[in-house]
């Protein structure tokens, strides 16, 4: 497996942040304006994964790889995984649990667990979310936009 680099994002991600998306979700999309919103926001946190560790002689960007956005509140227990996508060409590659796991240990710190929204059809994800001990707590009839259930899922420490 390549080596990929997770960081908290910051506003010059948003260009790549806006590609992933288009390219990721053909339903529910983060607008450019709303993902611009959550990097700035202190009730959100945002991680990017990007391929390896950029070089100062490199003339490219790197090509963002994935992101996760969680959500937190003062006044709750939980912090929520609001989204997470990664690229087509990087699946499979272990991106997704590394950012999971990376979240989880973060909110491990001042959170009792977190909650998430996924795609009943979403074998993969529920998947993920299982083995990181995530369990269904909830089915969501016509959850998303295109009239799909969705689950919600939650774990606890």
């Amino acid at each position: 497996m390549d080596e990929f680099h997770i960081r908290q994002a910051e506003p010059g991600d948003l260009d790549a942040l806006c590609q992933l998306e288009a390219a990721t979700f053909s339903y529910d999309q983060i607008g450019r304006r709303s993902f611009r919103y959550l990097l700035q926001s202190k009730s959100s946190l945002v991680l990017v994964c990007y391929q390896g560790a950029q070089s100062a002689r490199s003339t490219m960007p790197p090509a963002l790889l994935g992101y996760a956005i969680v959500l937190t509140r003062k006044n709750s227990r939980y912090w929520r995984l609001y989204s997470m996508a990664t690229s087509a060409e990087a699946r499979g590659r272990g991106l997704g649990k590394a950012m999971l796991q990376e979240i989880i240990h973060r909110a491990k710190q001042s959170a009792g667990g977190m909650r998430l929204e996924v795609k009943c059809d979403n074998a993969i994800g529920i998947g993920l979310y299982r083995q990181l001990g995530f369990e269904v707590t909830d089915l969501l009839p016509e959850y998303y936009s295109d009239n799909s259930d969705g689950y919600r899922m939650q774990v606890s420490w």
